[in-house]
C-alpha cells in the first residue's frame, strides 16, 4: 500500500540511491527501531542499517546483497538528531530532522536510543561537511601563548569540530 502511495505521489525511490554502499557488509550500526510512516502515520517495526552516511531500513533483519531497502536517508541532509519523548509522549523516542521534514523513531530501551542518537550524530558530522551552508555555522577563534589559533566550528548539529592552526610570525 505504501509503495502504491509513493508511486501515485511521484516519490518512488531510485535503486541507484545507495551510491554503491554495501549495506549488507560491516555496517556501522544495526538494530530494530519502530518508525513512523512517511505518508500514512502508522508505526512499523523495521531493521535499520547505518553505513557510510546512509540510514537504510528493511522489513527483515536478514540483510544480504540481494536485499532491497524499504527506504534510505542520506544523513548529510540531516540537521539534528535528538530525543523526542516530550514531542511524541512515547518512551525511548527520538527524531531526525532535515530542512523539510522530521522523522520519528522509537528504540527498545534508553541505551538503544542513546546509542542510535550518538551513531547517527557522528555520521551526520562525518558526512555533512560539504553540504552545510555558511548561515548554519558558527565559529570561535582564540589566540593563546603558543602562537596557536584554536577555531571551533559547529553547526545546528550538537557536535563540534576543533581545528588548530599554527601561525608563523616572520
Amino acid at each position: 500500500m505504501a509503495s502504491l502511495w509513493r508511486a501515485a505521489m511521484g516519490a518512488t525511490q531510485a535503486p541507484d540511491d545507495y551510491d554503491g554502499v554495501e549495506f549488507w557488509s560491516n555496517p556501522e550500526r544495526t538494530g530494530w527501531l519502530t518508525k513512523q510512516g512517511e505518508y500514512i502515520k502508522t508505526w512499523r517495526r523495521r531493521w535499520f542499517v547505518l553505513k557510510q552516511g546512509k540510514l537504510f531500513w528493511f522489513k527483515e533483519s536478514t540483510v544480504t546483497r540481494g536485499s532491497r531497502p524499504r527506504g534510505v536517508i542520506p544523513v548529510a541532509t540531516c540537521l539534528t538528531v535528538k530525543g523526542a519523548e516530550d514531542v511524541l509522549n512515547k518512551q525511548f523516542a527520538f527524531e531526525l530532522s532535515t530542512r523539510s521534514e522530521t522523522m520519528y523513531f522509537i528504540a527498545d530501551s534508553e541505551k538503544e536510543k542513546e546509542d542510535w542518537i550518538n551513531s547517527i550524530g557522528r555520521s551526520i558530522v562525518q558526512h555533512s561537511r560539504s553540504v552545510l551552508e555558511v548561515n548554519d555555522l558558527w565559529a570561535y577563534a582564540e589566540y593563546n601563548y603558543d602562537n596557536l589559533f584554536i577555531i571551533s566550528v559547529g553547526s545546528r548539529i550538537r557536535f563540534w569540530n576543533f581545528i588548530c592552526f599554527v601561525i608563523v610570525v616572520l
